[in-house]
């Protein structure tokens, strides 16, 4: 219709049919079929240029444009009763090939089911966030890198955090999608930021949200605490709604298909630095084409100022599993042992895991704290967390043994001290257990049990307790010394009577 109405205003100001065709590239013909109409309808004589809907009044109907028949259409039955079965396209066109040896493509079949079965164009709200209040979240695959630790090639991600209003960026190379990578790099992203956004948009991804819901999604306890540390909101997706993120997903693709597309790095490392690098000089310069700004400018002029202030420390939480108490009052957490009080044996915790520091809570209650081990079989144990008397049992060393003994008295003193330099057998336990004979007899008889056995040369924990058991420590030690085999002879606590080393028969003769 304007270019009728161009033809028409050509018309008046006296342009001849050959001036106007060259002008607006149509044909001779069609501006003296419009000229002809003009005149027809009066449009030529002056004052205001027809409307749109005049025109067409005027011209009546315009039949549309030749269409070439379908190469599909011979097959519309086939096809209409496929897509009612809900089989898909690609399986349309396998059984076109094969059963009826139909020779089309893929894009002929789509554009025929399209004239058959309109697709009406799904309507989205853009949704746009002022300066600091959002950031979206996700990972992307980045084929394999070399990791240097493990010495082989892996599996690579790309995580990337992007603030919805500058579009400015964060972005890291990592080998897993675990919670401690998911919020190490959260942490650095604020940190690189200078603070942070108010509200966070990750997808339902394990590490964020462990169970994906509508209106309920749970989040992961590391990721709720880190949120909570920080002073922003975790506002999960909906669940297979990429496109309510698609200010990441575009980060990501940029990623993929800018930095990576055709790039080869020495190993992780070398490609994060080089990441950094570009993220700064390339995808904070360039013009966005909705902001019509480049997105590092406009977070330095706008943005970064609007951000939550970072905490005075750093968020140290990096993951939480439930453990099990086993019988050694020890829970085992990436190969090492902590302690846990006796009477949790048996019970499942909560190990709150961060870079210096393991807690270990019972539902909402804080049980045990230890520092985190550096290497696996390393075990942090506390005496206290053992019943009295298994502590106890590992309190008393050789020096505390000969400790408590000079409290009690010297013939106990002397008993262990004796026990204690026997070689080749340790005889701590024995020590252990003439100590804990204190207990139940009290400190005088068991000195004076001790002092009995030393008389008889004989303080092994057995004849100790035999003497008190007979009472014998009640009654007065003989005044005469204890017999010997030979007079002047030492004693040996191994040593055995020549004579039994000899037939006696053998002797005599």
């Amino acid at each position: 219709m304007h270019q009728i109405r161009d033809v028409i205003y050509r018309v008046r100001q006296g342009q001849s049919d050959r001036q106007i065709a060259r002008d607006l590239g149509v044909s001779r013909l069609t501006v003296k079929k419009y000229r002809a109409l003009g005149e027809a309808e009066g449009y030529l004589a002056g004052g205001v240029l027809p409307t749109n809907a005049e025109l067409a009044a005027a011209i009546g109907s315009v039949p549309p444009p030749p269409r070439p028949v379908s190469s599909v259409a011979p097959y519309r039955e086939v096809v209409e009763k496929l897509l009612a079965d809900g089989v898909e396209l690609t399986a349309i066109l396998a059984r076109l090939h094969e059963d009826y040896h139909y020779a089309g493509s893929y894009s002929s079949l789509r554009r025929f089911v399209h004239q058959i079965q309109p697709v009406t164009p799904e309507v989205h709200l853009r949704m746009e966030t002022g300066p600091g209040e959002e950031a979206q979240v996700d990972f992307g695959s980045v084929g394999q890198l070399v990791d240097l630790r493990r010495g082989v090639a892996r599996l690579a991600y790309v995580f990337v955090m992007t603030l919805c209003f500058s579009r400015h960026q964060y972005a890291e190379l990592v080998f897993d999608q675990k919670i401690a990578t998911w919020v190490g790099c959260h942490r650095r992203a604020f940190e690189s930021f200078g603070g942070v956004p108010r509200r966070i948009v990750p997808d339902n991804l394990k590490a964020a949200v462990v169970e994906a819901s509508f209106d309920n999604p749970v989040l992961g306890e590391a990721y709720r605490r880190l949120a909570q540390h920080y002073g922003c909101l975790i506002s999960p997706t909906r669940p297979r709604t990429p496109e309510h993120k698609g200010k990441v997903e575009s980060g990501v693709h940029y990623v993929q298909r800018n930095f990576m597309a055709g790039q080869q790095f020495a190993d992780i490392d070398v490609a994060n630095e080089r990441l950094g690098v570009w993220v700064s000089d390339v995808a904070g310069t360039r013009h966005h084409g909705t902001t019509g700004q480049a997105p590092l400018a406009l977070f330095h002029a706008r943005e970064r100022a609007a951000l939550i202030p970072l905490p005075a420390e750093p968020f140290d939480l990096l993951e939480v599993r439930p453990v099990k108490v086993h019988q050694d009052c020890h829970v085992q957490i990436a190969g090492s042992f902590y302690s846990v009080p006796w009477r949790l044996v048996g019970h499942t915790l909560d190990a709150f895991i961060g870079e210096r520091v393991v807690e270990l809570y019972q539902d909402a209650d804080l049980v045990t704290t230890h520092l985190r081990a550096h290497a696996p079989g390393e075990w942090h144990t506390r005496l206290e967390d053992y019943p009295a008397d298994k502590a106890a049992f590992l309190l008393r060393t050789p020096q505390r043994c000969r400790e408590i003994a000079q409290r009690l008295g010297p013939a106990t003193s002397q008993a262990v001290e004796t026990l204690l330099s026997e070689r080749p057998l340790d005889r701590l336990r024995s020590v252990q257990g003439i100590l804990r004979l204190e207990e139940s007899v009290g400190p005088r008889r068991l000195e004076a049990a001790c002092e009995r056995a030393l008389h008889f040369g004989d303080v092994r924990y057995r004849r100790i307790k035999d003497i008190l058991n007979a009472a014998l420590d009640q009654e007065p030690i003989p005044t005469s010394p204890p017999p010997s085999r030979v007079t002047g002879e030492r004693t040996y606590t191994f040593a055995r009577p020549v004579a039994d080393f000899f037939d006696r028969t053998e002797a005599v003769g």
